[in-house]
């Protein structure tokens, strides 16, 4: 496999816990792959080492064929390497089409300014309207992000991380604290985006993982255990006894 990103035998600790063990991983290009486990798996310990966030004890990361191990995440972003948090992460003071052309302008390099003369930077605001139009958020485009929805702020990082034209997204749980309704929305967009870029998901909603995923890798303990399709690792038992329980294999989130 052509893998845009490679993990080799990750490993990190912190004091005597180690958090991951031996990890090895590679993500495909326009794949969208999703990273499931039980609390306490070592999923987030894993996507800041991916991101940058953390740096692994020993193993190796490569990234579009490029070692970026010892990078920091903002220099891994400069890249194409674009993290969503699982804390909405946007800037609330600004509008809806700020925080938009704020991500195309770091992008860009452009000299646009929130304060200054806004037609100057007329292709920053139309590519800004583009993707809140594409993510369901032009008639939102001048109100204060702070005042959206839990499910509109959700749609808005997404379109912030494509305005700055990731080579890979990683969305570490876009489905935290949405509603049904909103959750739906969010699916929808992600199903859109797939197949697009390659996209690595974190998410504990099943029913997500199973419709959206075209490979799924299981960590238990800071190890995978098991890697697969969706429907080979709703068929595994390792991961059934480990994970999901039979219960959880309807589409309950866990």
């Amino acid at each position: 496999m052509n893998a845009i990103l490679a993990l080799e035998h990750l490993r990190k600790n912190y004091g005597a816990l180690r958090v991951t063990d031996d990890v090895s991983l590679e993500i495909a290009p326009e794949e969208l792959h999703a990273i499931i486990g039980p609390n306490g798996a070592g999923k987030t310990t894993l996507v800041h080492q991916i991101s940058g966030l953390a740096l692994p004890d020993s193993g190796r990361i490569t990234f579009n064929g490029q070692d970026v191990t010892l990078l920091p995440m903002h220099q891994r972003a400069r890249l194409g390497l674009v993290r969503s948090f699982q804390i909405v992460s946007i800037l609330p003071g600004f509008s809806v089409m700020e925080n938009v052309a704020l991500a195309a302008q770091a992008h860009a390099g452009s000299s646009f300014k929130f304060f200054g003369d806004a037609a100057a930077e007329q292709p920053l605001n139309e590519t800004a309207m583009e993707l809140l139009a594409r993510f369901g958020l032009a008639a939102r485009a001048n109100f204060p992000a702070g005042l959206l929805s839990h499910g509109e702020k959700r749609q808005l990082e997404l379109a912030v991380a494509i305005a700055s034209k990731p080579k890979l997204l990683l969305l570490d749980e876009p489905l935290a604290g949405t509603s049904h309704e909103e959750s739906t929305r969010v699916i929808a967009t992600l199903r859109k985006l797939k197949g697009q870029l390659p996209i690595i998901l974190i998410e504990h909603d099943m029913e997500a993982v199973f419709a959206l995923a075209d490979r799924v890798s299981v960590l238990v303990y800071g190890r995978i255990i098991a890697g697969g399709s969706p429907k080979e690792i709703r068929d595994n038992a390792d991961v059934r006894a480990a994970y999901l329980g039979e219960e959880n294999l309807g589409g309950e989130t866990v």
